[in-house]
């Protein structure tokens, strides 16, 4: 296929090969892959590179790169090897003669222990570069040790600053190396932010102090980019549907004894985000219609999101759905349930099944949220999508919409959420209606039902 770039994606395409470091902060669906790898299809013609890594999440380290590189006449000459695999499958693509290699992040440490002493590659694309949005994590301080190594670095991404713009510290680090925002997170800190929600030494959040989102945009502009699909792209209309049910009065009174426990627990200690998020967590699964016990088996407790589920595959008049869940017991109540209606739901394995999918093979095909994030592209397959179980991510829940409200979407984008009235799906559905999902508002949910219940 030729390739005809939109003139931002000819924009975007220029500043990767101007600048040393660039951040393509690009909605989804516009292209980024593509864009990228034009531009270094031209570095090396040029000779400015001759070894690129490529990090992203493992499907899309599996499947999208290769498949851009496979489905445009200008870069079917790239080589790609993928480093997957077991250690030995690693160590032969690291051998092979590639122009770009293509790893996952869960092997960024093992690369960086590997190829310390002979780093080899002198340009690097994060795809998806709000994965290391966290200074604590390893895959962060282990790229960092390779930093100065990196004539060139991309980072790519859709969602920079997901939960707060504390997260962009590590990723503008990676860029440059501390240049703009500082070479500490602390610093970083103390100069943009002022302390919130805290017990004793542990701050739970940030809050930015007055006009330092601009002075952060400001510092940053040079090297980052941003755009917002609806800007460039003609995209096809996205319906949101709020599908209420009503929870059995069974379910309801198990529900509200949990929740009382809970909270009520939770009321006789500091409420932390990590304790605040195990009660969501388990309410969110009765919310769904079962709960793990203790000892990790399954209580069922009500069918009814399963019921409304079936209701919108019969409306759906035999086209494809595209079905996100939460928690594995969903997927396997889902499975046996519209096995017992004569209906076959399948999870997303492979590249192959995106294939069966964009070919629309597959009727009703499962996939949860952080599988699905990023790089997908199921546009191709479908236009009803069902959160059968709400996600407090907002990163997580905008790019899963996105695999299938992208360019290349030729019909209206239905999104069902199904809704279990008077419980915790009512707080994350108005929370990602609000575009503010972060700690915070989980606290402030949590601290509403304490009330609620006193």
């Amino acid at each position: 296929m030729k390739f005809k770039p939109w003139n931002y994606q000819e924009y975007a395409i220029n500043h990767m090969i101007d600048h040393e470091a660039s951040g393509l902060f690009l909605d989804m669906g516009m292209g980024k892959t593509v864009s990228t790898l034009t531009a270094v299809d031209e570095l090396l013609f040029l000779g400015l590179v001759y070894k690129v890594l490529v990090i992203a999440p493992l499907r899309v380290a599996e499947d999208t790169w290769s498949t851009e590189v496979e489905k445009w006449d200008h870069l079917k000459h790239l080589k790609i090897s993928k480093i997957l695999g077991t250690k030995k499958d690693r160590e032969r693509a690291l051998m092979k003669n590639a122009d770009i290699y293509v790893t996952n992040r869960e092997n960024v440490d093992w690369l960086v222990n590997e190829c310390f002493g002979k780093w080899m590659f002198d340009m690097v694309v994060i795809d998806e570069l709000s994965s290391f949005k966290s200074s604590k994590a390893k895959r962060f301080r282990s790229l960092r040790k390779v930093r100065p190594y990196f004539k060139r670095i991309v980072g790519l991404t859709g969602t920079p600053a997901p939960n707060s713009l504390i997260d962009l510290w590590p990723q503008i680090y990676l860029l440059d190396g501390g240049k703009r925002l500082g070479k500490t997170i602390g610093s970083y800190r103390e100069q943009y932010f002022t302390p919130g929600n805290r017990n004793q030494f542990v701050v739970y959040n940030w809050n930015l102090k007055e006009g330092a989102a601009e002075a952060i945009e400001n510092k940053i502009s040079d090297i980052c980019v941003s755009m917002k699909a609806k800007d460039y792209l003609n995209l096809p209309e996205r319906i949101d549907n709020l599908i209420e049910i009503n929870l059995p009065e069974t379910a309801i009174k198990k529900y509200k004894e949990l929740e009382k426990d809970l909270v009520l627990e939770l009321d006789k200690n500091d409420i932390t985000a990590a304790n605040a998020a195990v009660l969501t967590n388990k309410l969110l699964q009765m919310s769904n219609g079962a709960i793990y016990s203790e000892n990790h088996d399954v209580v069922e407790i009500h069918e009814e999101k399963l019921k409304a589920l079936l209701e919108i595959i019969e409306a759906s008049n035999g086209k494809p759905v595209l079905v996100f869940y939460s928690f594995k017991h969903d997927f396997d109540r889902i499975v046996d349930f519209l096995k017992s209606k004569k209906l076959k739901a399948v999870g997303l394995k492979d590249s192959k099944d995106i294939k069966k999918w964009n070919n629309g093979e597959i009727p009703i095909l499962l996939i949860h949220p952080a599988s699905a994030g990023h790089g997908l592209n199921l546009q191709y397959g479908g236009n009803i999508v069902v959160w059968f179980g709400l996600t407090w991510s907002l990163e997580l829940y905008q790019q899963a919409n996105a695999r299938l409200y992208r360019q290349g979407q030729k019909e209206t984008v239905i999104i069902n959420h199904i809704i279990a009235k008077g419980t915790v799906d009512e707080d994350v559905m108005k929370a990602l209606g609000n575009k503010e999902v972060n700690q915070n508002i989980l606290l402030e949910a949590v601290k509403a039902r304490i009330k609620n219940i006193k």
